[in-house]
């Protein structure tokens, strides 16, 4: 199994939204992808706290799939560049870990 880890930081103003408007849609879009990519395993995504530390990231993905050929399939699906086109317009950050278990 392959583990997919990614934090999302959102810029406090894009595209006419709020920071956390932009996160809450992040997370809707990521969270519409279980089902429609029938390789994409297990998918949760989180909001960090209001009143987290400024440092830390708004929104965290995390994903299972088989293989590393099915995460690079996620990574090229057309229903995931449509999130990924929205959330490189309002994200300031991000970082990513992906490995094997």
């Amino acid at each position: 199994m392959v583990k997919h880890i990614v934090f999302f930081r959102f810029l406090d103003e894009a595209e006419g939204a709020t920071k956390l408007e932009n996160a809450r849609k992040a997370k809707a879009g990521l969270e519409s992808l279980t089902g429609k990519i029938p390789f994409l395993r297990r998918a949760e995504v989180g909001l960090n706290i209001p009143n987290a530390p400024k440092t830390d990231y708004d929104l965290c993905l995390y994903c299972e799939f088989d293989s590393y050929a099915d995460l690079d399939a996620y990574q090229e699906h057309p229903e995931h560049l449509k999130v990924v086109s929205f959330i490189s317009k309002v994200r300031s950050g991000r970082a990513a870990v992906d490995y094997e278990v």
